[in-house]
């Protein structure tokens, strides 16, 4: 299952105490740092299940100074692996700290405690940072398949990718984003979306915000359609509603499972959808030349 949301604190080692110098004796060194915390981007996209079992993470404290002007151990560094795509939040402010937008960035999170100063007298070791955060992925992919439920987005997206989505005949089989490559490009299956999604109906907003990071909408209608124009507005209307910007992306229209309706149907509903937009494209996952059609225009885009 795809966690897209979750709640950490981080926090940096203590850095440990100065040792004072004894009567007669040497001089002693100072506390260790403490260890820092870093962030790191993977290609991982469920890696915020990791945290349904822990949400803190601390770096090790800072070692104690020794006799001889002997600097305590440094703490250890901990790294946090957060999948491509995830948005970092200060919790109390709201901030937005980080994107992380490239796999294999290390950056740097909360830094540990300095160490306390040893010799005529010893001095406690600072506090590491300590930060409460808010992660929020949305995918990143170069094609979002979008639709209301129930129109074969989950099938396109296993016969042209090699993902493995659950697909059945009734609404709300796919619960969460599901993922696929075609040649080096990453098409992502979103949702099925109905009207008041942008108001948290259904599925509601939960899925919405993937499809702000998707390069190119691929709108899935089904030929069962009662009214074709009316499907399409509805999921025109629920992007408006979540975020404006959402209807400016290029989008293709897929006029998909055109097997279950004769060919002056599918013809008639082409002409309806081309009234809207002028890119549409006929589809069966059991026309090879449909697909076939398809997957040029992915190559092409």
């Amino acid at each position: 299952m795809l966690i897209d949301t979750a709640e950490i604190i981080v926090r940096g080692g203590y850095g440990g105490s100065g040792m004072a110098k004894k009567p007669k004796g040497p001089d002693g060194g100072n506390g260790g740092n403490g260890g820092d915390v870093y962030i790191k981007c993977s290609s991982n996209l469920y890696l915020l299940k990791q945290f349904g079992q822990k949400f803190l993470f601390m770096a090790g404290n800072g070692g104690i100074g020794a006799r001889n002007n002997k600097t305590g151990k440094e703490g250890e560094d901990i790294e946090i692996l957060l999948p491509v795509g995830t948005s970092i939040y200060e919790k109390k402010t709201g901030e937005l700290i980080m994107e992380l937008s490239k796999v294999g960035e290390r950056v740097l999170i909360c830094k540990g405690g300095n160490g306390g100063f040893g010799g005529l007298t010893s001095e406690l070791g600072g506090r590491g940072e300590e930060k409460k955060l808010i992660l929020s992925l949305r995918l990143i992919a170069d094609f979002g398949l979008i639709g209301l439920p129930n129109v074969g987005k989950s099938s396109l997206l296993n016969e042209i990718t090699n993902a493995q989505a659950k697909v059945a005949n009734y609404p709300f089989t796919t619960l969460e984003p599901n993922l696929g490559v075609f040649e080096g490009k990453c098409l992502a299956d979103i949702p099925g979306l109905i009207e008041g999604a942008s108001a948290g109906k259904g599925l509601g907003i939960a899925f919405l915000k993937h499809i702000e990071k998707v390069e190119v909408l691929l709108h899935c209608i089904s030929c069962e359609t009662q009214n074709v124009l009316k499907d399409y507005q509805t999921v025109r209307y629920e992007l408006s509603e979540f975020k404006p910007e959402l209807t400016k992306k290029p989008e293709v229209i897929l006029l998909t499972k055109t097997d279950l309706a004769d060919s002056s149907c599918v013809l008639k509903l082409i002409k309806e959808l081309k009234k809207v937009n002028k890119k549409v494209i006929p589809v069966s996952i059991h026309n090879y030349q449909n697909l076939e059609a398809l997957k040029k225009v992915i190559r092409n885009i």
